[in-house]
């Protein structure tokens, strides 16, 4: 089975926040921070499979710290586990003050993304093998985030079944 290396799928993005970025309480909109995340782990994607691929799941965006005009954004994603076919991949949100290099987690982001062929059909991915402590971590507890993954989506599709598709105006 082929394998590569959780490096040869590490992305690197870095922006500034300009006014046109925030929102009303001066800090970095969050769907436009969510739109980096999804860009940028579709890049690690790519290098892993070098196929075509979809987004499957965003399993969760943590806000942890606010990111303010004054500051960078630094994004850095990374495949940290592979199925058959799935890749999840982890996107890590810098935001570094300009004025006093002060560095934080300003976000986390877990996404998973299925590799598909010509015929948007399942193919088979290199496996990825971690060397540093921190793909070490995430690659340790990636199964247990992947049954909880596939227990929401059973619960996603059981809820599906209760909401209606007509209009309110119909």
């Amino acid at each position: 089975m082929e394998q590569k290396y959780t490096r040869e799928t590490r992305c690197f993005k870095v922006s500034r926040v300009f006014p046109t970025d925030v929102n009303n309480h001066d800090t970095l909109f969050g769907g436009k921070l969510m739109s980096y995340i999804d860009d940028i782990a579709s890049i690690s994607v790519s290098k892993l499979c070098r196929s075509a691929a979809v987004t499957a799941s965003t399993d969760s965006v943590d806000f942890l710290q606010p990111i303010r005009p004054t500051d960078s954004v630094s994004l850095e994603s990374f495949i940290t586990w592979t199925g058959t076919s799935s890749m999840e991949v982890f996107v890590k949100v810098i935001r570094e003050d300009l004025r006093s290099g002060e560095r934080k987690i300003a976000a986390t982001s877990f996404l998973t993304f299925v590799a598909l062929d010509e015929d948007n059909k399942p193919v088979p991915v290199p496996q990825i093998v971690p060397e540093t402590e921190e793909e070490r971590k995430l690659h340790e507890t990636a199964e247990q985030r992947a049954q909880m993954r596939k227990h929401r989506r059973e619960e996603s599709k059981k809820f599906a079944d209760y909401l209606v598709t007509k209009y309110p105006w119909e």
